[in-house]
C-alpha cells in the first residue's frame, strides 16, 4: 500500500490531515510550487486504507494504492 501526494495539485488545505483517522499526515515545511505547505506521510504502515483522505481531497491531489506482492 502506498499514499500518494501529487504536490503541484496539492493547495495546502490540510482537510486530508484532520480527517485522517489514524493520524498519517502531517503538515511538512516542504512547500509546493504554488507556496502553499504540503502534507508528508508518516507511519505509512499503519495506514488502514480507509480512503478518506483520497475521497475528501478537494484537488484529486491523493491517491493510495494497494502494492500487488
Amino acid at each position: 500500500m502506498s499514499i500518494l501526494i501529487d504536490e503541484n495539485q496539492c493547495k495546502g488545505c490540510q482537510i486530508c490531515i484532520e480527517k485522517c483517522p489514524k493520524n498519517i499526515l502531517v503538515i511538512s515545511n516542504k512547500r509546493n510550487k504554488k507556496g502553499f505547505l504540503i502534507p508528508e506521510i508518516k507511519e505509512e504502515e499503519l495506514c488502514n486504507q480507509c480512503l478518506i483522505c483520497e475521497y475528501i481531497c478537494p484537488d484529486m491531489a491523493i491517491t493510495v494504492t494497494e502494492n500487488n506482492s
